[in-house]
């Protein structure tokens, strides 16, 4: 029975509060993207925005000051993740910048479901408390407010899970989710504003940016202290050559990993 507010205005006394919550100070590039999703958010029309960058590029932190700002405002933040173990990284890496916080913070996951909560009487640690919850546990403190940012894989999107004040969706990976899913989970709130978080934009992305209403941000460079991102395209005929890469690169201690489109011998006829 709430409307989602039309505007989520930062001021300097909740700007504060935020950057106070960073474990690092930003850097220009997110600043200046974080600008663009205030501007945003402030806004008489919901916010559709993609966010680019590269793998360690800081688009997390600029979510998660977006979520902390919807927050502000009495609304609820929810980031959709496309896997468990991203979903479950999501949340430690929210509990540890939200540490000594009062943010409430839900992870959900198929049918568990998890509660990161400050503990007053451990706030030293630096980290906030992890404790189970029932499902039904989960959706009840969901729908009455009790939970401030949810985070979750495609379970957020079942019928059953409802938001007391839903104002702001990040959608991680977006090229994972379809046009279905995305409305799903738009549909939990009035008119939310939505943020698509990507590092590797595919043509339907493109397409939306050019044709559509999404407005494009990207992050420009690394924080401090992260190595150089370094992507190259490898013609077939080099295949050998980027398994020896593999192979070398294993032989020094280090990890690689190649992704496939499909496991389990499923059909393979539609694979470009």
């Amino acid at each position: 029975n709430f409307s989602a507010p039309k505007k989520l205005p930062l001021t300097s006394a909740i700007q504060n509060r935020i950057l106070a919550r960073l474990p690092f100070t930003l850097t220009p590039s997110q600043e200046h993207v974080f600008r663009e999703i205030v501007a945003d958010l402030t806004a008489p029309h919901p916010m559709n925005r993609l966010l680019q960058g590269d793998v360690g590029s800081g688009k997390t932190a600029v979510a998660v000051a977006a979520m902390l700002l919807c927050v502000a405002h009495g609304a609820q933040a929810a980031l959709l993740a496309p896997t468990e173990v991203l979903a479950e990284q999501h949340a430690r890496v929210f509990s540890a910048m939200l540490a000594n916080s009062r943010v409430k913070i839900g992870l959900l996951r198929g049918g568990e479901a998890q509660l990161y909560i400050c503990d007053n009487n451990n706030s030293s640690a630096g980290q906030m408390r992890s404790m189970a919850l029932t499902r039904d546990d989960f959706l009840q403190k969901l729908a009455n407010g009790d939970l401030h940012i949810a985070i979750g894989t495609h379970a957020l999107l079942e019928e059953s899970v409802k938001f007391k004040r839903l104002s702001l969706m990040v959608v991680d990976e977006q090229h994972k989710f379809g046009v279905s899913q995305r409305h799903a989970l738009r549909r939990k709130g009035v008119s939310p504003h939505v943020l698509v978080m990507t590092a590797t934009p595919i043509p339907r992305t493109l397409t939306l940016t050019l044709y559509g209403d999404l407005d494009v941000s990207r992050i420009s460079e690394p924080p401090p202290g992260r190595g150089e991102i370094i992507t190259k395209w490898v013609k077939e005929a080099e295949r050998e050559k980027a398994y020896r890469l593999i192979i070398d690169e294993a032989r020094r201690g280090h990890v690689s990993y190649v992704v496939l489109p499909r496991i389990n011998g499923e059909d393979v006829a539609d694979i470009d």
